[in-house]
């Protein structure tokens, strides 16, 4: 017998009666749903009257087909009667005939042997493949969607109003609908997706079974009964086309796409429903059936393929632990080995490592030890003489920057003392015009002040690159850095008559650096800017500082309105001691660079179209303001 799906949950048994007699049109019965033990008893005298009648017993040639019929008989024979004429004409000495019949109705019929074949989906077929060993045949497929063969699925319905759940954790403590709790496309691969989702069936509040037909879940949807329901892929699209479902009536539930997959849907794919036959129909019987499936015209798009590969199935029962896998949920030892058999081969792999291992280490130990100790010692003697070659070059390094620091210290000095020059010539302009300020001038001496205490902090740390190469990181803005950089520098500006500009970007995030280091960067391209300025046609348009972020950085950008580079020259731009000044040094830019460096960033230069140059330089954020 078919093994129980494990749900340990509080399932609610609504369900329908069944019909007092066959559906018209249908090949044996239509029966909607009814509680298990009553079904357990109606079933056999349904499936014993049947054959007590049928041609299995009365005539020889007479082939008895059970089709699963999960939308009624009705549905059933629409859809497989094409094959069964088909079968008849290619095999005029048999007459084929259809059973239409729900999961347990088909695995009493195979058990009973009462019929021949069976057409059923790929759920039932792997229980009834491990359990009767019926084996398939054909598998059907579709010629509208990109993989023919991969079309059963499930889709998750809901009532569409606002605020209707979305995802299958949405579903969690919601009362769910389902044709019955061992249909695969009605409940088991929507089963596995929720459980890969972390919603286990005891997470649901009930499982509202509605027995079949399938579109008896939609009543139980549509009337409250159930929040949400669980549909075979493509059967809402039918319903819809038929007038029975409105379009915009039900929304889909954890909905994915599947590329040339023409209906809505909530799971990955299976294969299509296979043609199975039972183990005792003859082997002849089966050969010419399969011939004349593999050979039959589509027809409304759907023909008949070679077997397919149902491992994915597999799969599913697997990881559910249900049907032929059903073992797997027992503790038992030997189910325990047969689920577990992976890790024991490498247990026992393990374990004869392990042995070999003991025993030849045991062999190497000494062997190593003498190794090791000439080793250390090789090691310590290299160690030594490494060291002592590290010291002698430690040594010239220190003197090599030594004398790099002599021309910086000359160099970098020209900012401040330029700025005393400027705070001593108001001052002196102030008292030669007899407007004596007391305040002005304590402002002016206070610059003058704060400007040689910069001198000196410019000293210290031109001298602390002598001893080590790291620097003093400060969270800083950007902004603030310009502005105060600005406040040394628009002073020069101005009695040269070049104007500056400021365009600061809002809301920039912070950064990581030295705030003296930066606005050493920032002074040098200033200074280079406003030399360049000196004497170009386009004084008036003056210098730009802007700021901005990009990506993972801020950006800040020094923009003149001078001749540019040529191209010889933005080659050496930053090469040490490389020039265009009568005067110049050339380590402006080969200390700002390093110093950018240093903390991460990039510095380039870039003509402007419209003329002139932009010095730029990036600065990483703090990691906490990076979104």
């Amino acid at each position: 017998m078919r093994a129980t799906d494990p749900l340990k949950l509080r399932q609610a048994t609504e369900t329908t009666a069944c019909s007092a007699g066959p559906r018209e049109g249908a090949g044996l019965f239509a029966c909607a749903s009814v509680p298990g033990v009553l079904r357990s008893l109606v079933l056999p005298f349904l499936i014993l009257a049947a054959a007590a009648g049928g041609p299995t017993q009365a005539r020889a040639d007479t082939v008895r087909i059970a089709v699963l019929a999960f939308q009624g008989s009705e549905r059933a024979a629409k859809d497989f009667e094409p094959t069964l004429a088909y079968l008849g004409r290619a095999l005029p000495q048999h007459r084929f005939e259809m059973v239409p019949l729900d999961p347990d109705g088909i695995e009493q019929a195979v058990q009973a042997h009462t019929v021949d074949f069976v057409v059923t989906n790929p759920g039932d077929y792997v229980d009834l493949e491990a359990g009767q060993g019926v084996t398939r045949l054909a598998t059907l497929e579709s010629s509208d969607h990109a993989v023919p063969t991969d079309t059963v699925g499930s889709t998750v319905i809901v009532p569409n109003r606002p605020g209707h759940p979305t995802r299958f954790q949405d579903l969690a403590h919601r009362r769910l609908a389902v044709v019955s709790d061992d249909a695969f496309g009605g409940w088991r691969v929507i089963w596995r997706e929720m459980v890969e989702s972390g919603v286990e069936p005891e997470h649901l509040q009930a499982l509202v079974v509605t027995g079949f037909p399938m579109e008896s879940v939609i009543e139980a949807v549509r009337s409250g009964r159930a929040a949400a329901g669980v549909l075979r892929t493509c059967l809402l699209e039918e319903e819809i086309a038929e007038g029975r479902v409105r379009p915009d009536e039900f929304a889909v539930v954890a909905e994915r796409t599947q590329p040339g997959f023409p209906c809505r849907l909530s799971s990955r794919l299976y294969p299509d429903w296979p043609f199975a036959r039972l183990a005792g129909t003859p082997p002849e019987l089966a050969k010419a059936v399969t011939a004349s499936l593999l050979t039959m015209p589509a027809v409304d798009g759907r023909a008949w393929t070679a077997p397919q590969d149902y491992t994915t199935v597999h799969a599913l029962f697997r990881e559910l632990k249900i049907g032929p896998y059903a073992y797997l949920a027992h503790t038992t030892v030997s189910g325990f080995v047969r689920g577990h058999w992976q890790w024991f081969v490498v247990a026992a792999l393990a374990v004869l490592w392990w042995v070999f291992h003991v025993v030849r280490v045991e062999t190497l130990v000494r062997r190593r030890t003498a190794e090791l100790t000439r080793a250390i010692e090789g090691r310590e003697a290299a160690e030594r003489v490494a060291r002592q070659h590290r010291e002698e070059r430690d040594q010239f390094s220190r003197l090599g920057i030594l004398g790099e620091m002599a021309s910086n210290i000359a160099h970098e000095l020209n900012q401040p003392l330029a700025a005393i020059t400027n705070y001593a010539e108001g001052i002196t302009r102030v008292i030669d015009a007899g407007r004596v300020d007391p305040a002005f001038i304590r402002n002016g001496a206070r610059g003058i002040a704060g400007q040689a205490e910069r001198a000196g902090v410019i000293i210290r740390r031109i001298r602390g690159f002598v001893r080590r190469r790291e620097v003093k990181l400060e969270h800083l803005s950007v902004n603030e850095v310009v502005r105060e950089t600005l406040a040394l520098f628009e002073g020069q500006a101005l009695l040269r008559g070049v104007p500056l500009s400021v365009q600061l970007a809002e809301g920039l995030p912070r950064i990581a650096a030295d705030q003296i280091e930066v606005e050493q960067v920032l002074l040098n391209l200033l200074q280079n800017a406003l030399d360049v300025m000196e004497g170009s046609p386009n004084k008036a348009l003056g210098i730009t500082v802007a700021t901005r972020r990009t990506e993972d950085n801020v950006e800040v950008a020094v923009r003149d309105h001078g001749s540019g580079l040529t191209p010889e020259v933005q080659a050496h731009l930053f090469d040490p001691f490389f020039t265009t000044k009568p005067q110049g040094l050339g380590l402006g830019l080969s200390i700002c660079r390093t110093i950018v460096e240093s903390h991460g960033g990039h510095l380039w230069a870039t003509n402007e179209p419209e003329g002139g140059l932009s010095m730029r330089f990036t600065l990483p954020v703090l990691a906490e303001d990076t979104p």
